[in-house]
């Protein structure tokens, strides 16, 4: 059974049980903090907030800072950048009720003159950092470093450089952070070889080795990653989206696990503009949008697929929805750009790139709507706090 169906079972029996017994009474007491915290950490961010209302006690507990690296954490927000004549501006786009960044996005370290985000995995964000004045599309020939970084504490790991010939980094813009907070991180850059659109290979950092290694890809198919692709890992597998050559360019998820060994493809529909993964609830997830008027890009009609199981290769259909709503509200055409890591809504940014939208496809409901940052918005990174001080145990920086 996987992880993800083992956590729905013990999700479903624990609160169906605190449903029915809403007031823990006596026995509760027999409970010590450090055993409800046990159990309580083994349950969802998304039910654990359901269970602060079991008792005062319980919810001091969840909400008590000294236990918040013991239990997990739901989606804060998203952090983007915004790109302009004077380089990268770093921001985050909260969605909590108070609005209020949990740390400054724009802390950086001296040493770099420009730094890009890549990706972000389970609190820790991947940035490409250099001495040189970046640009998110085009990263520098040489003198770049991929750095690693959890900002709630500060500490930051730069990594040596890349086994990729120098003429190639500039041409390779897909990277991907992949951590496990039990365990140590790693970072995948796909490798292109100059002029080649499809992946040659890919460089492995691994924190526990502290050192890169390079495996050739393991694909019949040429797949080329869309431009600076968003990458997802789940189940030791990282993903990101492309698109077969020389087949008419169908549109696939490539997958390689964290010692490049495993290799595999699969086919999704529609097409790479209107479409976006994520990981949720444990599984990966494809959210995408059928395009109703070609010229004019407009979507009214989205869908929500799921990926069954590590070893699957087939996307299961859980909801589609209509968004004709959501932009009446606004006035706005919308594209599908992230998904909640912890329930069924999509977050859906706007042309122009000035709001997100979250939108429940399981309740066909709008949720928060945010202002951002206009300025040529760049894709937004989904951040859930790690309030841990260990980085993995990496030499910090």
């Amino acid at each position: 059974m996987e992880e993800a169906e083992k956590g729905e079972i013990f999700e479903r029996n624990t609160v169906s049980t605190l449903d029915r017994h809403p007031d823990p009474g006596p026995t509760a007491g027999l409970l010590t903090d450090d055993l409800i915290l046990e159990i309580l950490s083994r349950l969802p961010a998304r039910s654990l907030h359901r269970v602060k209302c079991v008792s005062v006690s319980w919810r001091d507990l969840i909400i008590d800072p000294a236990n918040r690296n013991k239990l997990p954490q739901t989606l804060a927000g998203f952090l983007y950048m915004t790109v302009n004549s004077s380089g990268c501006r770093h921001h985050f786009a909260s969605i909590s009720g108070d609005g209020a960044a949990p740390f400054d996005p724009s802390l950086q370290p001296n040493k770099y003159m420009d730094m890009v985000q890549v990706d972000a995995c389970n609190g820790l964000l991947l940035y490409c950092g250099c001495n040189e004045k970046l640009s998110p599309f085009n990263w520098a020939e040489d003198d770049f470093r991929f750095v690693v970084c959890n900002p709630l504490t500060g500490r930051w790991v730069e990594l040596p450089p890349t086994l990729q010939a120098p003429e190639n980094n500039r041409y390779s813009c897909t990277a991907g952070l992949a951590f496990d907070p039990a365990a140590h991180f790693n970072v995948l850059h796909f490798e292109q070889a100059f002029h080649k659109a499809y992946v040659t290979g890919v460089n492995i950092y691994s924190s526990w080795a502290r050192a890169w290694t390079r495996r050739d890809s393991g694909m019949v198919e040429k797949v080329a990653p869309f431009f600076r692709g968003k990458c997802v890992f789940v189940s030791r597998i990282m993903y990101v989206m492309g698109s077969l050559m020389d087949m008419n360019n169908e549109y696939v998820l490539m997958g390689v696990d964290m010692e490049g060994k495993v290799w595999k493809t699969i086919r999704v529909p529609y097409g790479q503009r209107f479409a976006t993964i994520g990981v949720s609830q444990g599984c990966l997830h494809y959210a995408a949008a059928s395009v109703v008027d070609n010229d004019k890009r407009t979507v009214s009609q989205i869908a929500l697929w799921c990926l069954k199981g590590r070893d699957s290769k087939e996307l299961v259909l859980k909801h589609t929805a209509n968004i004709n709503k959501l932009m009446s509200m606004t006035g706005k055409k919308y594209m599908v750009d992230a998904v909640h890591p912890d329930c069924d809504t999509i977050f859906l940014i706007s042309y122009g790139g000035d709001t997100l939208a979250a939108y429940d496809m399981r309740h066909q409901k709008v949720g928060c709507i945010l202002n951002l940052e206009k300025s040529n918005t760049c894709r937004f990174l989904p951040y859930v706090p790690l309030f841990s001080k260990s980085l993995a145990d990496a030499d910090e920086q």
